[in-house]
């Protein structure tokens, strides 16, 4: 259903309706904003940024994917973009680089209940990769073969890669099980 929506708000903004354009602007920025407030300083820009891509790009989504990977697979080049930029002294891997590695003054609106804060900062430490995954798809709903769509990999490798991921958040959380819990949606 909201691909379908996503879909006919594509192709009308695609033929001109700007209206249209706003109206897929509105229903991801909010999904926008929470992807990158946990991760820049800057959050409104990394939306600028995202929502500049798209419509620079919005003639190349050709629908083999829904349209809200299209999307997040933009928001995450944006990050992976803006991250290397503030690394100059060492080459910024999104595999092993951490968020709070590179930004270490992120505050996140999210983060204002104790456990969720704790919860934050825990991922802030795991490597972006680990951290966008497991983000994208507790927070922004997303399944295995919609993070393959986003990360470029198969469902199962995504699978593995998600059980990694919640592995080593587990490790940095040490017990904290209560903290865990604020995770789902």
């Amino acid at each position: 259903m909201a691909e379908d929506i996503d879909a006919e708000l594509l192709e009308r903004w695609r033929g001109g309706d700007q209206v249209a354009g706003r109206e897929l602007f509105t229903r991801y920025f909010d999904q926008l904003y929470r992807f990158f407030t946990n991760k820049s300083t800057e959050p409104d820009e990394m939306v600028q940024a995202t929502l500049l891509a798209l419509v620079k790009s919005r003639d190349q989504f050709a629908g083999r994917s829904s349209f809200r990977t299209y999307v997040f697979t933009i928001a995450r080049n944006v990050l992976y973009a803006h991250l290397r930029t503030l690394v100059r002294e060492r080459a910024f891997d999104p595999e092993t680089s951490s968020i709070e590695e590179i930004v270490t003054t992120i505050r996140s609106r999210l983060a204002r209940a104790d456990e969720h804060r704790r919860l934050c900062d825990a991922l802030r430490t795991l490597p972006a990769d680990q951290q966008t995954l497991l983000e994208l798809h507790y927070w922004e709903g997303l399944d295995a073969a919609a993070l393959g769509e986003v990360f470029d990999a198969q469902a199962q490798t995504i699978r593995a890669r998600l059980s990694r991921a919640r592995a080593a958040l587990r490790d940095k959380l040490a017990g904290n099980d209560d903290v865990l819990d604020t995770f789902h949606p």
